[in-house]
């Protein structure tokens, strides 16, 4: 275990005294490794009665210390852990002792392992604290998890060995870069989507071999809607959108089947109705129909689980000016109306309270007949308000500079990667993907895709120019050409894949309707697909090389032009090679811990710049820097026009349900302002006593940082629920320490 533990750069007490590793070399004897090793075995859940305080740790830690000073020579690593044992015993406390044998026998027999087959006994094992805290919604005690987990950890194995030079994995590994969803490379898949509903509604689909007619009702259009989401998801490794603008059009069609069927019964029981008295039976009717089929959406992405283990990651768009003004905008937006309500509700938990459902993610477009009071649909605008200050969704795009920027209002693909403004339907060249609601002359959005992403780390390349601003540069130019080469090899790996791999995706209508045996080639080109450029740590970057923050004139000048130097690039690529790179704000959700701690190694602890155990995403201004949400928002926006690739901006506020009107403030200057954004409120609760509001993070003995409830000091996390956002969506399984840290180091902005 000591030989484990001595791979740090903890503090070194005696440097003169030494320990014999297995593999016979000498190394600094390290107290403080011995009482982490103790540590680890202390934590272990199920033994709170029997744990030792940090002071019998230290004690027994010093003890050892003590006898490794006087034996006159340096003790083997074997030696040293039988001391251990030998003091754990005489505690008497035998199940911390017995943990530490057991941990001892584990790490003995993985050092006859494999790196590959260490890993997978970590996932399986569940010890493997990296992969436990990887992604916040996916539970790492589940056995599809665990599959899923193992699978990946070969996959990132095929792919370092056999798929990606040298160069680009030892860049990968040491934080230069980030090579995305290594985990899924060795198979032929993309990132993320928008699924186009509407071809697969309005024309008929097959889901797993079996063919599915037009609906004809709108509870059945969201039960197929429901069941596509879930394969589609499976399809792929990236978040995917839906729009309710394409299931608006079944509601009118149960409204026909409704009247019809009423209008027949009262018929045969003899009973004659008014013209009005019928509509109105019949429009309650529908919204029943609409309540149930709304919470067929909901409750069955939140239940349904894909392959890899987790819940659709799925964004549902919610946008009145989608669909043409009369009947069908009008039940859109009772559509709008009942999963704003059923949300604001939440979804309960195994002991029947409500809770904040991480899935599915809403996006609400403010639009000029919503976002001011005496506008027709102002009420939806209050009804979102309520909801974000309830439950954080939804998330917001402005239709104002949506318009602006793309020249089209659509939405994001998952959490944040936009698409690029159609330009192969006014270059003439066509239906493509061959989808039968193709419109000649329509910009064309559902159905597209995102190839993948590589993300460049700023940091590293501020702080490995010494703050020479022409070394800068040079070093920019020469990771920018690293970034390119990975990313061409990610279009590479999916040149030549036939449309046989994922029906759903490629044959039956989500992204095209291709025959059996044709590639997606033609689909990687002109525009249809995106594939991007990714970046962190702006913030800490500009700090670096000009000693102020970027939301200062000399900071933001600098942090623009880099930004700038990373949208040139881009295009430079796009002319060369008619593929659709684009320049995205990578949300970092592990990998904010991983390039923190890759820094670290290489550069040490630089105040403002590599002193945290996580970098700041994309363009972000930093999450301790004090500034108001409406100046927040205002300087981020500058910056967001230079991530046209993905990008979200948010901003911190405390509970706002009883302060709707400052909500409402905040997504009037959203719309006047940035192209998208979200408000992070919080919503925990607490199982042992109760408590409904913010549970905390604080370190504990170890100084691990914990969630505890304020009320009752619970920090046992399988008896809470804490909902953050942290990169695009809700987060409810936890984070690693360095988001961990993020997230308490945040500020308010209102």
């Amino acid at each position: 275990m000591y030989d484990e533990e001595l791979d740090g750069n903890s503090h070194v007490e005696e440097p003169t005294m030494c320990v014999m590793k297995r593999s016979g070399e000498r190394v600094p004897f390290d107290v403080d490794k011995i009482a982490n090793a103790i540590m680890k075995a202390n934590r272990e859940e199920g033994i709170m009665s029997e744990r030792l305080t940090a002071d019998q740790i230290r004690e027994i830690a010093e003890g050892i210390r003590k006898d490794a000073e006087n034996a006159g020579r340096d003790l083997s690593v074997e030696e040293i852990q039988d001391k251990v044992e030998d003091a754990l015993m005489g505690t008497g406390k035998t199940k911390v002792a017995r943990l530490y044998i057991t941990y001892r026998y584990k790490h003995n027999e993985m050092r006859k392992m494999s790196d590959i087959d260490q890993k997978i006994v970590g996932v399986v094992e569940r010890d493997n604290e990296e992969v436990k805290q990887e992604n916040s919604n996916k539970n790492p005690t589940v056995l599809s998890v665990q599959r899923d987990y193992m699978a990946g950890e070969w996959s990132r194995y095929y792919t370092n060995r056999y798929l990606l030079p040298e160069d680009i994995v030892r860049a990968h590994q040491e934080g230069i870069i980030h090579f995305h969803d290594a985990d899924y490379f060795a198979q032929h898949m993309h990132n993320c989507d928008l699924v186009n509903l509407e071809d697969m509604l309005q024309n008929g689909t097959c889901i797993s071999g079996t063919h599915i007619d037009t609906p004809h009702s709108f509870n059945t259009a969201c039960t197929v809607a429901s069941q596509i989401v879930a394969q589609v998801a499976s399809s792929q490794y990236g978040g995917q959108t839906i729009t309710m603008s394409h299931l608006a059009p079944f509601v009118d069609v149960s409204r026909r089947k409704i009247r019809a069927r009423l209008e027949q019964e009262l018929a045969e029981t003899g009973v004659q109705l008014g013209e009005d008295k019928l509509s109105r039976l019949v429009e309650a009717e529908v919204r029943k129909e609409v309540e149930s089929g709304c919470q067929t959406i909901q409750y069955q992405l939140i239940t349904l689980q894909s392959t890899n283990g987790q819940a659709p990651f799925v964004t549902v768009f919610l946008y009145l000016h989608e669909v043409p003004e009369g009947q069908t905008r009008d039940d859109l937006a009772m559509i709008i109306e009942v999963m704003l309500n059923q949300r604001i509700l939440g979804v309960k938990d195994r002991s029947g309270v409500y809770i904040t459902p991480a899935f599915p993610k809403l996006i609400y477009v403010l639009q000029e007949d919503n976002i001011r009071p005496g506008t027709k649909y102002y009420y939806l605008t209050e009804l979102a308000a309520k909801c974000t200050a309830k439950r954080m969704v939804p998330d917001y795009i402005s239709e104002k500079k949506a318009l602006e920027l793309k020249g089209d209002v659509y939405p994001c693909m998952g959490c944040r990667s936009f698409l690029t403004p159609d330009r192969f339907t006014d270059a003439g060249i066509g239906n493509v993907a061959n989808a039968g609601d193709y419109v000649p002359g329509k910009h064309k959005y559902y159905g597209r895709f995102n190839q993948g992403v590589v993300t460049l780390n700023l940091v590293d390349a501020a702080c490995s120019s010494g703050g020479d601003e022409d070394k800068f540069w040079d070093i920019m130019r020469e990771r920018l050409d690293l970034c390119h080469r990975a990313l061409r090899i990610r279009h590479e790996r999916l040149l030549g894949t036939p449309s046989d791999v994922a029906p759903i995706l490629w044959q039956d209508g989500a992204l095209a309707r291709l025959k059996p045996g044709e590639t997606i080639d033609r689909l990687l080109f002109n525009g249809y697909s995106t594939i991007s450029l990714g970046y962190a740590g702006l913030a800490e970057c500009v700090y670096y090389m000009k000693g102020v923050s970027h939301t200062s004139e000399e900071g933001k000048e600098f942090g623009l032009a880099v930004m700038q130097m990373l949208n040139d690039a881009c295009q430079k690529w796009k002319k060369e090679e008619n593929i659709d790179y684009s320049v995205y704000g990578t949300p970092l959700e592990s990998t904010t811990y991983k390039f923190a701690k890759c820094l670290q190694k290489r550069f040490g602890k630089i105040p403002h710049v590599t002193d945290k155990n996580y970098i700041t995403n994309s363009y972000h201004i930093h999450v301790t820097e004090n500034i108001d949400a409406f100046d927040k928002l205002t300087k981020e926006a500058e910056f967001q026009k230079l991530s046209p690739g993905g990008a979200i901006s948010y901003v911190e506020v405390p509970n706002m349900q009883n302060n709707l009107p400052a909500v409402i403030r905040v997504l009037q200057h959203i719309y006047n302002t940035i192209l998208y954004a979200e408000l992070n409120t919080k919503s925990d609760y607490c199982d042992v006593c109760g408590f409904d509001g913010e549970i905390r993070i604080i370190k504990d003995e170890t100084g691990k940082l914990v969630w505890e409830c304020p009320k009752c000091g619970n920090r046992d996390q399988t008896k809470m629920h804490v909902a953050r956002r942290t990169c695009g969506y809700i987060g409810t399984q936890y984070w690693n320490q360095g988001r961990t840290a993020e997230i308490a180091d945040r500020v308010l902005h209102l």
